[in-house]
């Protein structure tokens, strides 16, 4: 290990004394890329248009001390970000630059590092989304949209008004139905106390007649016979009439 880094330091030494502009951080990067023995851990993609971290947990812990001297990942993503590195895989730590490309070292002096982010807070958004640029702004509403939106809105709303109606309808039309069988039900009680008026005014005439049958005298053959009240009563009717 000691051996590799007195290496490497040795190549970003050569580096230096020819006059060679890009920055110690894009010279180690691409030493790291270029190197065969860490193939394992970082090396090109296929085409040689960017390099991919296999393996970050052993390029963390073994690679990044040597030349960095931390073992942040995270920092060294930020780092690329801030020279103009794009992470162009979901699936694995792929980075890209135009510039950035293999057996083209010379073209590491066109790389130029940006400015710092204004606030922390973009800083750390960057960092999370893994070197991606940020998301476009929402396009804004065009004059159609805001018009299809009202439609819409008012064909809510006529929508609802005609239901309404119907369902005001439906009420009435139950509120009909319900008075029409209320009074048919009344008419049908107003019978059935008129047929218990007639029934009991029969059966009182019958007990009127059973009581008159029984105040009359006694028969013999069906002819009524006349006690000697009866006969006195008679006798002085018939004497006041010849009187007169």
């Amino acid at each position: 290990m000691e051996s590799d880094q007195s290496e490497k330091g040795l190549l970003v030494e050569e580096y230096v004394r020819k006059g060679l502009p890009p920055p110690p951080f894009l010279m180690k990067t691409y030493m790291l890329v270029e190197d065969p023995a860490t193939d394992e851990v970082i090396s090109w993609n296929e085409g040689g248009t960017a390099f991919v971290v296999w393996q970050p947990a052993e390029f963390s812990r073994d690679l990044l001390p040597t030349l960095f001297k931390h073992s942040n990942f995270s920092s060294f993503v930020r780092q690329l970000n801030t020279y103009g590195f794009r992470k162009i895989a979901t699936n694995r730590w792929e980075f890209s630059n135009d510039m950035f490309r293999k057996g083209e070292r010379d073209q590491l002096c066109e790389i130029r590092r940006r400015r710092a982010w204004s606030n922390k807070s973009q800083s750390k958004t960057q960092v999370n989304q893994t070197a991606s640029p940020p998301p476009p702004p929402p396009p804004p509403k065009d004059q159609s949209s805001e018009n299809e939106d009202q439609r819409s809105s008012s064909t809510s709303s006529s929508s609802e008004f005609t239901t309404l109606i119907d369902e005001n309808k439906k009420l009435k039309q139950e509120n009909g139905t319900l008075n029409s069988e209320l009074a048919t039900m009344k008419k049908k009680c107003k019978e059935l106390l008129d047929l218990v008026a007639i029934y009991g005014g029969k059966c009182g005439k019958k007990e009127e007649q059973k009581e008159e049958e029984n105040n009359e005298g006694p028969k013999l053959f069906g002819v009524r016979l006349e006690v000697e009240g009866e006969i006195e009563k008679k006798r002085k009717r018939v004497e006041i009439r010849g009187g007169c």
